[in-house]
């Protein structure tokens, strides 16, 4: 499928989509959203896929929602915005395989809520981070009050989101915010060796704990365990916890078929 504000670059079992609007930092215009959902959408079935990097163009990772779009629009349509936003975002959340962020430059308003999105966050030396709505009379749209304050506590968030301050990507990895911090130029290189040492795995006990993670955490924990024993049971009686036990004894390399 070809797009117009996306770079799609397949490696084996890895995607790598490049958000390209790179004189307008990457913003997320609605076209722009579109099209990344519709990436998800039409590979939420593709069984060869392992592992999604999602990066920018330039030095921006997404700088934010297309403002010269959110100008024009009405309240029903700033809903609708919002609307979109969160529905990809949620997309991302629960994408069956894991989502990578590789934050090369500014994750701001939209940008960050796309970054906190995914499963895992690398980080430049050069990234910046920032929930800066505020100073444009407005709130997060996309989830922002929401996953920040569940990745860096309610303190941390209220202080950003308030502020409308920008953050460096070393002051985001000490909060909780990004997971690994790396010289720009190395960050894709890392990038995607964690891409690759995630698709040597079992592609579905992956998918399995990624949905164990995410839905144990809006539960109590008594729940979250017995969500975590149902879904053990149900991997063990798969082919490839069957394959990865039987390799473990034989000291062999596993061969997993994703069933």
């Amino acid at each position: 499928m070809e797009y117009k504000n996306i770079i799609v670059k397949r490696e084996d079992k890895i995607a790598v989509i490049t958000i390209n609007r790179e004189k307008a930092l990457n913003a997320l215009n609605d076209e722009t959203v579109n099209e990344l959902q519709s990436f998800f959408h039409h590979s939420w079935g593709d069984n060869s896929l392992g592992c999604v990097i999602i990066t920018g163009a330039g030095k921006a990772f997404v700088a934010g929602a297309d403002i010269s779009e959110l100008a024009q629009c009405d309240v029903q349509k700033a809903i609708a915005t919002s609307m979109k936003g969160l529905y990809l975002t949620k997309t991302i959340e629960n994408f069956p395989c894991p989502v990578i962020a590789a934050v090369n430059g500014f994750a701001l308003g939209g940008g960050c809520e796309l970054a906190m999105a995914c499963d895992i966050r690398l980080a430049s030396d050069k990234a910046k981070f920032g929930q800066p709505e505020v100073n444009l009379g407005l709130i997060p749209g996309y989830g922002g009050t929401q996953r920040l304050a569940r990745l860096v506590g309610r303190g941390k968030a209220k202080q950003m989101i308030f502020t409308g301050e920008m953050i460096d990507a070393h002051e985001a990895h000490r909060i909780g915010l990004v997971d690994e911090v790396y010289p720009v130029e190395e960050l894709m290189n890392k990038a995607m060796e964690m891409a690759k040492s995630i698709t040597s795995k079992a592609s579905l006990a992956i998918a399995v704990a990624k949905e164990c993670i995410n839905r144990g955490l809006d539960i109590n924990l008594s729940a979250a365990c017995d969500l975590e024993k149902i879904n053990f049971g149900a991997i063990y009686g798969t082919s490839d916890a069957f394959e990865g036990m039987k390799a473990f004894l034989e000291k062999r390399k596993a061969e997993f078929k994703g069933k």
